[in-house]
């Protein structure tokens, strides 16, 4: 019982601390929309948008290759997925699913 008893009260105590309302003329507490905002140049050093180059680039962001076809096929089907952990890939694929 004393086990329990020394935890339990430290829990509360913690509790406790973490529960008080802080003073509400402190400025670090308010919650203004004013105090959240930041300059435009500021925002834009860390969200840069990567711009893609080619027609290459995204042909191939809509269109999957079929290796990578064949791979999803083998993850949805849970025997092909589970025997391709134990011997590999192209082995359980063709066992499943006949020459690729």
């Amino acid at each position: 019982m004393r086990t329990l008893l020394a935890p339990l009260i430290v829990t509360l105590a913690l509790a406790a601390l973490c529960c008080c309302e802080k003073d509400p003329k402190d400025s670090l507490g308010s919650s203004s929309s004013a105090s959240i905002m930041i300059k435009k140049e500021v925002a834009d050093a860390f969200m840069k948008r990567q711009k893609r180059s080619s027609l290459y680039e995204r042909y191939f962001e809509y269109y999957k290759s079929p290796m990578e076809q064949m791979h999803e096929r083998c993850e949805n089907y849970p025997p092909c997925d589970h025997l391709s952990d134990q011997i590999g890939f192209y082995m359980a694929y063709n066992h499943f699913f006949g020459r690729y």
